[in-house]
């Protein structure tokens, strides 16, 4: 076994009526409000069956048994947590006390935390803020970090953060991996900041008396299943701010983001044989990750008509970024084929630190939601955002919302016939001509805003 399986306590209340207490294993202050005593429950263990792909169906359907058998107490939960699970089954919520959020370390700070942020590279970003805001309050704290690979390339020479990286296309040895390091090792509280099941059952390997995770609304794949604590529940926040959550949960008031992420000489040499001399850089990212329905990139003749304003109004060098995936890779051929040839196609050329390393240099960036918009947003660059599909308020650069081009708004209405009160917070847009809405001069007003001459109130 590599990870320590949550319990489900089930109490009969009465003939051909039951009810479970769904509870993480670890011992929590359950109220039984009937006359049935702890002795006379049984005890029902929450599991993936073996014939079952993986974790996650097993887990699925055997919450699904449990809510269609029976009325099931959700302590302190909130209706909508199950996803498409609570609504393909029919039962009925009798909400009773569930310890919350509570201020912790109150007396001394912790001496040890076990953070848990695998992906993606814009959540790390911001899971570094939080990081940085507990090694302000607590300095002496020791803090390890359980980290995916791809993101690892980018935090894990942080100096004062211990890193334990995991490696998902090593399957099931990627945990066997976690857990030998974590062996003999205990720490005063576990902040599991990615709700995902390979995330759960890596906060199972961590012990810890506190696993402190977030409120029922966010807690995606059942982590309240694997957590001991949450954090307050937050309403219209951005993700960084619902992150900071976990720090405002053990008692610590944030102040400005900072990250401090290192970057090396060779890394910082890298930029200059790309760019050199006091000529404005303008660097563009055209892609987002590519998943399935995933509509954020804008086209490349609009990128190109970005370019070139930047090229003849402010002399700006241009740099394209991005992965090596067939996409990216015809986005930069396809803008490079429309712009001045002195433009510099480094796609699919660069590792993650000698992208931060020109995103540091660059006067600005212009991409969709992505990565980068936060990597930027670490070293202080402005982002021009391009937002149709998601929701800059909770998904944009952090620190340069108001240079965002946000036709969310517009692509709300038109395709889903509402307006954004009226949608879910975080609700996507899975539209391709979503993106379209953004325009080429709002782009270009954006870039004069950055780039063109700064006046001053008299």
């Amino acid at each position: 076994m590599l990870f320590t399986r949550p319990q489900i306590l089930v109490a009969n209340k009465s003939p051909g009526q039951a009810t479970a207490h769904i509870v993480a294993q670890d011992i929590f202050p359950l109220v039984i409000t009937d006359n049935q005593s702890v002795a006379s429950a049984s005890r029902a263990q929450y599991t993936d069956y073996r014939r079952c792909r993986g974790p996650t169906t097993g887990s699925k359907r055997s919450v699904r048994y449990l809510v269609d058998k029976g009325s099931i107490v959700y302590d302190g939960a909130v209706s909508g947590f199950l996803d498409g699970v609570v609504q393909s089954c029919s039962f009925r919520f009798d909400i009773s006390c569930f310890p919350g959020s509570q201020k912790m370390f109150k007396q001394s700070p912790a001496e040890s935390i076990c953070v848990i942020r695998l992906s993606a590279i814009g959540d790390t970003c911001h899971a570094l803020a939080v990081v940085r805001a507990i090694q302000d309050a607590w300095p002496d704290t020791r803090i390890t970090w359980i980290i995916g690979k791809t993101e690892a390339g980018l935090m894990a020479d942080i100096p004062d953060i211990e890193s334990i990286i995991f490696d998902k296309s090593k399957r099931h040895s990627a945990y066997a991996d976690v857990r030998r390091q974590l062996k003999g090792r205990r720490f005063d509280i576990a902040l599991c900041m990615h709700a995902s099941m390979r995330a759960n059952l890596l906060c199972r390997m961590i012990d810890t008396p506190t696993r402190l995770g977030y409120d029922f609304s966010r807690a995606r794949d059942y982590q309240w299943l694997f957590t001991n604590r949450r954090i307050e529940a937050g309403r219209n926040e951005h993700v960084l701010d619902g992150m900071l959550g976990f720090a405002r949960a053990i008692g610590i008031r944030a102040g400005i983001p900072r990250w401090n992420i290192p970057l090396s000489p060779t890394q910082t040499e890298f930029v200059t044989q790309h760019h050199f001399g006091a000529q404005p850089l303008l660097l563009i990212s055209p892609c987002s990750s590519q998943r399935a329905r995933n509509f954020r990139n804008w086209s490349a003749e609009n990128y190109a008509a970005a370019a070139i304003h930047a090229q003849q109004e402010y002399g700006c060098k241009i740099i394209l970024t991005g992965g090596n995936s067939a996409l990216e890779i015809a986005y930069g051929k396809n803008i490079s084929r429309l712009c001045d040839p002195e433009l510099v196609n480094l796609i699919g050329k660069t590792n993650l630190k000698q992208l931060l390393a020109l995103l540091d240099a660059a006067d600005v960036l212009i991409c969709p939601d992505s990565g980068p918009a936060h990597m930027a947003t670490t070293v202080g660059t402005p982002v021009i955002g391009l937002y149709a599909t998601s929701n800059p308020d909770r998904s944009g650069p952090y620190l340069s919302r108001a240079l965002t081009v946000n036709a969310y708004p517009d692509a709300v209405g038109r395709f889903l016939g509402k307006t954004v009160d009226q949608v879910r917070w975080g609700q996507r847009v899975r539209d391709p001509a979503a993106m379209d809405l953004i325009r080429v001069t709002s782009v270009k007003r954006r870039i004069d805003e950055v780039l063109g001459p700064k006046t001053t109130d008299s």
